[in-house]
């Protein structure tokens, strides 16, 4: 079972989040590949751009930012640490809360003068 066929709790994802540059690095599979864009002969011939994929839990970014390879996979660890810290923080419990009388009074008198517009409109025999 991989990580992509199960979903990972908030908190193994903070114990992701706190490892270090180096353990972060040696987790993930790295392709370097050419970047399109503006840039003319810089960017047309060396691969640059960077993809990482984070092996345990198959979080996938890509930096073409800079013209050195060295620097985009900086920028790639960075953007898997960003996601990891945002994936770990627990969602807020969302609480049911009841409608306001007054509200509902006056969506039901909208609708009540809704249907006396329509009402008029109709023809008379």
């Amino acid at each position: 079972m991989t990580a992509s066929d199960r979903k990972l709790t908030p908190a193994e994802y903070a114990r992701y989040a706190r490892q270090t540059d180096d353990e972060l690095y040696r987790a993930c599979t790295v392709q370097v590949f050419r970047a399109t864009g503006p840039g003319g002969q810089g960017v047309n011939t060396t691969d640059s751009a960077v993809r990482m994929t984070h092996g345990p839990t198959g979080v996938t970014v890509v930096a073409r930012e800079s013209r050195s390879q060295l620097r985009n996979r900086e920028t790639c660890l960075k953007k898997i640490r960003a996601i990891l810290e945002r994936r770990s923080r627990v969602p807020k419990k969302r609480r049911k809360t009841k409608v306001p009388r007054h509200v509902n009074e006056k969506r039901l008198a909208a609708k009540r003068l809704r249907a006396e517009r329509k009402e008029s409109r109709r023809r008379i025999w």
